[in-house]
Formats: structure tokens, C-alpha cells, sequence
């Protein structure tokens, strides 16, 4: 028995006895009541009705393979070469890096209901309840080098941004990677992340991991455990279903990753700005320790977001450069 399988019983908001559970599982009351106990720390409300039983305290729609599949158009099929969805991983990055030292990886898309050390960028930890996101890797080789791949973050933000748009979720783009909800007092909080990590080489092939994290349904509890503002899906299309969210991006993911190397990020550009969260609004650009004010102008062609401060106009490139709002 797994968590993943104690979770799947429990997702029909029945309630369900120990018993039951044991007998449905094919182990003991003690060994069920074990895993029922770790269910908190990974986010999962549970109801215990005494003499009754147990259930989710929210509706969880898990994910489904089969069914991703059947929703995606004949040209993301083409390109798509595996589907693979886990219960757990250490991180879907991972494993799909894992991948491409093993010969494999190209055209593989990972989908992971729980990630124990999920990822952002420069290192953050992502962190979401178990089926609480949309969470998943796509490997794309490429036959030119690192340097082709500029603005590719950015372009993957449009692509989410405009799956998002479809489904009634009004987002904003932070540079280089975040995807916003702007909230009723002004501010942001923050709705998904992109990490992009390459290896290769500079001039010849080389092979990209991209990873998406999508915020869909989080508990009034779990959010006050974060130390950001955060948002969900649920928060502006509550009726929104994961699978069909994730069916969406990885239709409209496949087949930008395959033009990307001829095109670039240009073709994306307008669309990235468009959407600009912080255009024109004070922020703060942090590099380590060093903080500098500025205003935030736009994206230029190759996904460099350019800034107008005290000493004039710069150019920020990605790597160890973020930004924040300044109020």
C-alpha cells in the first residue's frame, strides 16, 4: 500500500472505516491508520467521524494519463514521445534529467501529484499539497546551444498565461519566471513558477528540462504555512479541472518547444509585455546582497527586461538577478 492508493479511496468524499480501508488495501487497521496520520503533512485535510470513519475534508481530483492524453490535439501526440505520471518524486526535474543521462528524456513530459523537494528558481523551495497542483517537466533537446535558448522562460510564462486566459484566470507576468494574480488591495501573489534548466554545450546540442508549477487548489491552512502571498486557480475559476488544465498547457507547451529553436523568443515578445505585471511600477532589482531602486520598462527581443534607475537605463539579464515590487 502507498499514500497514493490511500488517497485515491479517499477521494470520492465518502467516508470510509479503518476496516474498510484495511480490507480494500490488503494490509492492517494499524498500518492504515499509520499513513492516514501523515496525510497532514502533505497537506490533506481529513474528517474523522467517530464509529463512522474517515474522508477528505476537500475534493481531490487526481491525475489521469489515459485521459491527458485523449485531450491533446493530433500535433502535440506527434511530438509527445512519453507521458509519465508519478505519485511522489523527489522533483520532477529531476527525474526527467535522470532521464537524458539515460539516453531518454527528449519529448517527455513527468506530472507529479506530490514533489518532496520541489524547486524554484535560484533554489527556492517550491512547496504544494499533495494533488493541490499542476506540477510537471518537459525535456526538449535541442540541436543548437545554450545561447539559442534565450527569452525561453519567458516564452513558456505567455503559453501558461494564454492557457490560463481560456479557462476565465486573469494572470500577470513577473520577470523572469513567475506568473501572478493581482489581489483586491493591489498587490500580487504569486500563482506558478517556471524553472528552466539546461546542460550542453554553449555552441552544439544541448538538452533543456522545464519545469511548471501551477497553483490550482490550496486550504485556507496550507496558505497560512507559506511565507509568500500566494493564489490558486481555484481562486478565479474554482470549477476548473486539474486534468483538463494540464492537458491544456502541455498541449500549447509541445508545440512552442518545437519552433523555439527557429524562431526565438520574438515572436513572444508583445505578447510577454502585454502582460507585464510590473511595467512602469517602482521595483527593486536584488543581486545577492545588493538591492538598487528602479522603474521596470519592457522585454526586449531576447527576454532581457530593461530598467530605468538613478544611473539610466539597464539591461537585466537572467542567472542570479531578480526582481520585486517596490511599494
Amino acid at each position: 500500500m502507498t499514500i497514493g492508493d490511500l488517497i485515491r479511496l479517499l477521494s470520492d468524499g465518502e467516508l470510509h472505516s479503518g476496516q474498510q480501508l484495511g480490507e480494500r488495501l490488503g494490509v492492517s487497521r494499524a498500518a492504515v491508520w499509520k499513513q492516514l496520520r501523515k496525510l497532514e503533512s502533505l497537506g490533506i485535510e481529513l474528517v474523522s467521524v467517530r464509529g463512522r470513519g474517515y474522508r477528505l475534508a476537500r475534493p481531490l481530483e487526481l491525475l489521469d494519463g489515459a485521459a491527458l492524453v485523449s485531450k491533446l490535439s493530433r500535433d502535440s501526440r506527434r511530438h509527445l514521445q512519453r507521458l509519465i505520471v508519478e505519485d511522489s518524486l523527489p522533483s520532477s526535474n529531476e527525474y526527467l534529467r535522470q532521464r537524458f543521462m539515460q539516453g531518454a528524456g527528449h519529448g517527455e513530459v513527468c506530472l507529479v501529484e506530490y514533489q518532496e523537494t520541489g524547486r524554484g528558481r535560484r533554489g527556492r523551495r517550491w512547496s504544494a499539497p499533495w494533488g493541490g497542483a499542476v506540477m510537471l517537466s518537459t525535456g526538449w533537446r535541442f540541436e543548437a546551444g545554450v545561447a539559442s535558448l534565450e527569452g525561453l522562460s519567458l516564452a513558456v510564462g505567455v503559453v501558461l498565461a494564454q492557457v490560463l486566459e481560456r479557462h476565465a484566470v486573469r494572470p500577470f507576468l513577473k520577470w523572469p519566471n513567475d506568473v501572478l494574480l493581482a489581489m483586491a488591495d493591489g498587490s500580487f501573489a504569486k500563482l506558478a513558477g517556471i524553472l528552466v534548466e539546461v546542460s550542453g554545450d554553449v555552441a552544439g546540442p544541448c538538452e533543456a528540462v522545464i519545469g511548471l508549477g501551477i497553483n490550482v487548489d490550496f486550504s485556507a491552512a496550507f496558505r497560512g504555512d507559506i511565507e509568500q502571498s500566494v493564489a490558486t486557480v481555484h481562486d478565479q475559476s474554482p470549477a476548473l479541472s486539474r486534468n483538463v488544465l494540464a492537458a491544456d498547457v502541455i498541449d500549447s507547451l509541445l508545440p512552442l518547444l518545437a519552433g523555439f529553436e527557429k524562431s526565438g523568443f520574438a515572436p513572444w515578445q508583445d505578447a510577454w509585455n502585454a502582460r507585464h505585471g510590473f511595467a512602469g511600477l517602482p521595483v527593486e532589482v536584488i543581486r545577492g546582497k545588493q538591492r538598487l531602486s528602479a522603474i521596470a520598462e519592457s522585454a526586449d527581443t531576447a527576454g532581457n527586461l530593461w530598467v530605468r534607475h538613478a544611473g539610466g537605463r539597464e539591461r537585466l539579464a537572467g542567472g542570479e538577478v531578480s526582481l520585486r515590487r517596490r511599494l
